[in-house]
Order: C-alpha cells, then structure tokens, then sequence
C-alpha cells in the first residue's frame, strides 16, 4: 500500500505589482542608509592621517598621489626587495594604494633604477627623478637616543635582528646587485655603526659624529648625525639591532638642520627648493 504525498504547502500569497515596488523602495533606502553611515568611516585614515605611510620613491604629494594611484600594484610586482606592499582593508579608502614598512623591508635601491618609479603608468610616481639621490621618501630621526648603542659606546656583534628575521638587504661587498637575507650576515663592529655603513646613500646621508658631552653623553661617545642628503629609505630603521628602533624615518618630512626636528608633511616642490 503506497504511502499518501506529503500536503502541498500553502501557496504564498503574491504581491500586488504596487506592494512589490514598495519593497524595492525600502530595500533600497535602507542600502542608501547603511552606504551613508559607512562611508565616512572609510574616510577616517585618509582624511586624519591616522597613520603616516612612507611612499615609493617618486610618490607626487600625498593628496596628489592619492589621486593619480590606480592601485594596479605594478611598483610591487618590479620592487626586487618586495620594499613596496599594499594596504589593507584598514586603510579605508585608502585600500590598496602603495606604502613601505621600513622597519620590516627597507628600500635599498638593489634596482639602482629606480624601477618602481619607471613602472609606474599613471605618474603617481613622478617620472622626473632619474637617480636615487633625488629620491625624497622622508628623513630620519634618531627617536630614541637611549637605546642607540652608539651613544653608549657599546660594539655590536651577531645578527641585526635575529634569526627570525625576513627582511634582505644589498651588500655591496658580497653582491652589487643582489641582495640577500639579514639573516645570513653577521657583524662585528667595535661601535655599533650599521646605520651608517649600510646606508645606501653614504656619507651624504648619515655619519657618526663624536657627541657632545653637553648632551647627555661622556666623552669619546659617537652619535648618528643625519645630513641633507637623506631620502629616507629606511635601510638604517631596518638594521638598527634596538628593538624598538633608535632610529626611525618620518614619511615626508624635509631636512631641516643639524640638531633641529625635521619638518612634516611639505608639498615635495617646496622641498625641492629646500634641498637646492
């Protein structure tokens, strides 16, 4: 004996065509709604700068940049240290567009041609700069001068930043033109100076200067003393043995003196005139 089908469902009652655009209506003004309250929370890390990003070599004025980067991550694809990486969903609106985390991956300018740059199919990274000593990504700082070792006197022997460390770097003296990982070299410095010998710029960029006893330090103590030609690649935050770094790029900032704060956020023409 077969079994009797199951009831049929009560059919749905159908909406009136006017009961449907109805619907549509509310659907759609509760998306307009939801857009709207979202939208400036996108905008937060643009608008107040929660984080200062260090740009690629090149970078146009940060409003400027904002506006010609299509965020088509070539700079990324031709970086040979992978410098350049894309930020995330934090970013807001700010999603995708290009920035380099020195601390993690410095530029060291292993291309030597600035490839980013050349890359680039919009000009957000203006094509005018033909030498890396044009490059003006920020200035570093020494932040924190009780953890410099420098400045206490104290040699440096070992790895930079340890075994766990990822990061790579060019040295001239084993491979011009590839760089390798930090991992794989060790240093024995007398004074702890790899700020200096593994700036990509040189002497026109940072030097050890002897410190003035009247700042804080005894006599015969050196100290990193950042020169007009910094441009901010990040090589010294990135091998500074201190953790956190002693030393530290501020992303825009133009050079203002020796023993003076660098200035912040100046549009890159009027740095141009400064560094002339």
């Amino acid at each position: 004996m077969s079994e009797a089908p199951p009831p049929a469902k009560p059919a749905r009652p159908r909406l009136s065509r006017q009961q449907e655009q109805r619907r549509t209506i509310l659907r759609s003004a509760f998306l307009t709604v939801g857009l709207l309250l979202l939208q400036p929370l996108a905008a937060i890390p643009i608008v107040r700068r929660l984080r200062d990003r260090l740009r690629p070599p090149g970078a146009l004025e940060e409003t400027r940049f904002l506006g010609a980067c299509i965020k088509c991550g070539q700079c990324v694809q031709v970086c040979p240290v992978q410098a350049i990486v894309l930020a995330d969903a934090t970013e807001g609106f700010g999603i995708g567009v290009p920035y380099i985390d020195a601390r993690q991956q410095a530029c060291d300018f292993s291309c030597d041609a600035l490839s980013c740059i050349l890359a680039c199919p919009t000009g957000a990274l203006s094509h005018e700069l033909k030498a890396k000593e044009e490059v003006r990504i920020g200035v570093a700082r020494l932040a924190r001068p009780d953890a410099c070792l420098a400045r206490r006197g104290e040699p440096f022997r070992g790895l930079a930043r340890g075994n766990s460390f990822d990061g790579v770097l060019r040295y001239e003296e084993i491979d011009r033109w590839n760089a390798i990982p930090m991992r794989d070299h060790a240093y024995d410095r007398p004074v702890c100076d790899l700020c200096v010998i593994e700036c990509p710029i040189g002497e026109q960029a940072i030097r050890l200067a002897p410190l003035d006893p009247t700042d804080g330090g005894a006599e015969g103590l050196f100290t990193p003393d950042v020169h007009r030609g910094c441009v901010g690649c990040g090589v010294c935050e990135m091998v500074c043995p201190a953790e956190p770094a002693a030393i530290v790029v501020d992303a825009r900032a133009v050079f203002a003196g020796h023993g003076e704060e660098p200035r912040r956020h100046r549009d890159r023409d009027d740095a141009h005139e400064d560094d002339s």
